[in-house]
Order: C-alpha cells, then structure tokens, then sequence
C-alpha cells in the first residue's frame, strides 16, 4: 500500500533530508513490490508549494527518487505511490497541489465517473489533470473549501462524506498540508495511521537530542534542526520506537496548527454506504493496497 508521511515542525522552518526509496545506511528491506511513484512536498517563504516529484517509470526514475532531498519548511508532506488508478507519470504522482494546498492519499475510491460529475456541477473538473481517484477526491475537497470560505477541516468533512455517501470507498487516508497547518484523515479503518507528538506527554523527551531520525522500508528522515525542538508526525507506520506513536483510530480527523495544537474529531459516517473490500478490486488496485508483509 501507499506510504503517507506527514510532519508540522511548528511556527519556525526546520530542514529535514529525506530518502524515499531506501534508507541512506542501506537498512531497508524493500516492500515486495516495486513502488510506482514518489513525491515530497514542502512550502517556501512565500507560503507557495514546492512540489518534487517523480514517477518510476524506468531504472533511472529510480536511481533519481532514491537521492536525498535536503528541504526546509514547516510543514512537511512524503508520498509512495503504488498505482491503483492512472499510469506511472508525474500528473498521477502524489503530493497534488490545488490552491496553495497540497494532498496525498493512501486507497482506492471507485464510481469516478460519479464523481466526475459531481466535480462538473460544481465546475472545478479542470483542477483533474490526471487519472487518479486521489486528485479527484482532492478537487472535492478544494471546492468545498472555496464554497465555505477556507475552512480546510469542514471542507474534508463535506467531501469525504459525499464520498462516503455517494460513491464506493476501500479507504480514503488522506494528509493535507498548508503553509501553516496540517490535516490526517484515516477513513474507514481499512488502513493504519499513526500519529506521533514528539515531546509531548506520553513520548521520548526531545531536549537536548542532537537530531531527529526517523525511518521505515520505504521513508526516511533526518533533521538536526528538529534535533531538541518538538514536532508532530503522522505516517502510515511507526518510524522508530517512541512510545508515543498513537494508531489514530478509524474515522478521526486530525487537525495540527502552527502551535503544534492537535485537535482531534470523528465527523464522519461510521461505515461508508458502499464499502469495498480487497477482493472487490480490480488486481492492479487489489496489489496496490496489500498490507507490506502479505504476498503480493
């Protein structure tokens, strides 16, 4: 399945070097398929996206995806994709950027062409560039967000409860990240995300660590900057023995603000209306979504 990673390094910028494909001491054992795409996405000192991206369409799309990215921001977004939805190339690869937001998802939605239509009616189908269910779902939710005034939370509540109502859903894990703030959807309860509020209560004391280090088979970060300084994490595993690692639980919205507040809800319906289970997909969707350990 995919490999979402997002972490808020508060009101000042930090700089993190991730590798995306392996970890830089070679510790990785990699996932038993080979991963379709990889992005990270960040915001500069304008507040504007800076999105680098690849698709894994050939041996040196690989060779390229596996180099560190040395970034700085304040909020931080990490995708590897496993196609479920749409061909290796960069307009199907995550993180999508729409209104100076950026998204990533982990699941398969199916019935796109009722959501096409939807995205019609509410005239922001030129926002879909590509194939993907995902960037598909993140147009909902971009106009509902133009709809209500901004509200990004309330904008993810009203779109993935359409979607939850209206069309067939196996998972719809989301992170969506702004300049400022960072949002974590785990929807149904088909995929994990954890969440992780280093030096808080409850996890590892950061004071006086020379740098944060964090890893797993397939993202890996490090960062002197967030070294002694408090930050938040959500990825779809735990990416090192802090105790403080919480599986956010099926359904929760999480809501994580410049001052590293986390605000929690569960606003969604408790099932979707239509839901899918593995056997329901297509094969290149079913491979796409197979926990790491299950045969593929």
């Amino acid at each position: 399945m995919c490999r979402l990673f997002g972490m808020h390094a508060g009101a000042t910028p930090a700089r993190a070097t991730f590798w995306l494909l392996s970890a830089p001491d070679s510790l990785a054992q990699q996932s038993r398929k080979e991963a379709d795409g990889t992005g990270v996405g960040v915001f500069g000192p304008d507040g504007h996206p800076v999105v680098d991206k690849q698709a894994l369409a050939a041996y040196e799309d690989r060779q390229f995806a596996a180099e560190a990215r040395d970034l700085e921001s304040r909020t931080f977004l990490a995708h590897v994709r496993y196609a479920s939805t749409g061909a290796d190339a960069p307009v199907n690869t995550h993180p999508f950027e729409q209104d100076d937001r950026l998204l990533a998802h982990n699941g398969v939605l199916e019935g796109l062409d009722v959501l096409d239509a939807r995205l019609r009616e509410l005239d922001v189908m030129d926002l879909v560039h590509g194939d993907t269910d995902s960037e598909r779902m993140f147009a909902l939710i971009t106009a509902m967000a133009r709809r209500n005034g901004g509200d990004v939370g309330a904008a993810v509540v009203t779109a993935v409860t359409w979607i939850a109502e209206n069309i067939p859903v196996y998972a719809a894990n989301l992170l969506l990240a702004t300049a400022t703030d960072v949002w974590a959807l785990r929807y149904p309860e088909t995929h994990p995300l954890y969440v992780l509020q280093r030096g808080f209560s409850g996890s590892r004391e950061v004071a006086g660590q020379a740098a944060f280090e964090a890893r797993t088979e397939r993202i890996s970060v490090h960062s002197e900057t967030l070294g002694g300084r408090p930050s938040v994490v959500i990825a779809t595993e735990p990416m090192d023995d802090d105790p403080g690692w919480r599986l956010m639980g099926a359904g929760e919205l999480l809501h994580v603000t410049e001052a590293l507040e986390v605000h929690s809800s569960a606003p969604l319906p408790a099932q979707p209306t239509h839901p899918l289970t593995l056997k329901d997909l297509a094969p290149q969707a079913a491979a796409s979504q197979r926990p790491k350990k299950e045969p593929v």
